[in-house]
């Protein structure tokens, strides 16, 4: 019986993302939203209990990869598309106010945020059969992007004043297509694993932790963007002090078989 309880919360993942896209379709995307971050909660639950209860299976792992596409992939795709959709009007109404004749492109680009659900298929398919990303991650992760992308009508209902702002046609296309990018790029990111909660080792977690629960405390949705922004910079950071190590490491080592060969 237990063996099922990780695809069970696998499966309610999966359904708080067809919820999701359900309320997308009616423009409710603060609900929308809001059914990302109980997703991910599932999302992170399963492979927890799975670990718990030594219970992982193939058929988990497909099953969680199909639930994390919908949920993390195709519903912040529509998410994305209705904010692209209500600039674009805007920006068409803007233009006939103008006297000015809208273009064909107006229309057309809402579609660029489909990119985000195609990218993310192409990421989860890689993560299955890549064998580096064992103890790490190589590009953002489906559920930071897809809560990213979340969190910008959360931050438009907290703060109606960004809207112009936000709602630059030109700018949620640059989002959609860089983040798209970033879910496939050979770029590795660190994961919130924990081998032992001794800071030795893991302080680039702690610090990152701690950065966000200050970043939501004092800007509530508007420190999500912020907080996926410093998990990026951190890891390559972190990249950088490590190839480091490395390298002076193996120089280390040469200068040591130079002296035996002496």
């Amino acid at each position: 019986m237990k063996k099922h309880i990780p695809n069970f919360l696998t499966c309610c993942n999966l359904f708080f993302g067809c919820i999701g896209i359900i309320f997308s379709f009616k423009n409710s995307l603060d609900i929308a939203a809001y059914c990302i971050g109980i997703a991910a909660i599932f999302d992170f639950l399963d492979g927890f209990v799975a670990r718990m209860l030594k219970v992982s299976s193939p058929i988990g792992k497909e099953l969680d990869s199909l639930a994390d596409c919908v949920t993390f992939g195709v519903l912040p795709a529509f998410i994305l598309y209705q904010l692209m959709i209500s600039a674009s009007l805007e920006k068409v109404s803007q233009s006939l106010v103008d006297g000015q004749i809208p273009t064909a492109m107006d229309s057309y680009l809402p579609y660029v945020a489909l990119l985000i659900a195609i990218f993310s298929a192409l990421r989860l398919a890689k993560f299955n059969v890549d064998t580096r990303q064992s103890d790490s991650f190589i590009g953002v992760p489906t559920p930071a992007n897809a809560i990213l992308i979340g969190s910008i009508p959360l931050i438009l209902l907290q703060n109606p004043t960004y809207e112009e702002i936000i709602l630059n046609p030109i700018l949620l296309v640059v989002l959609a297509v860089v983040m798209s990018l970033l879910l496939v790029a050979e770029l590795p990111l660190f994961a919130l694993k924990f081998k032992s909660f001794a800071f030795k080792g893991n302080e680039i977690r702690y610090i990152f932790l701690l950065s966000s629960v200050l970043l939501l405390v004092f800007l509530q949705y508007l420190g999500i963007p912020l907080i996926i922004l410093l998990y990026v910079v951190l890891s390559v950071i972190s990249n950088m002090v490590s190839v480091k190590v490395v390298g002076e490491d193996t120089n280390n080592g040469d200068d040591d078989k130079l002296i035996e060969k002496k």
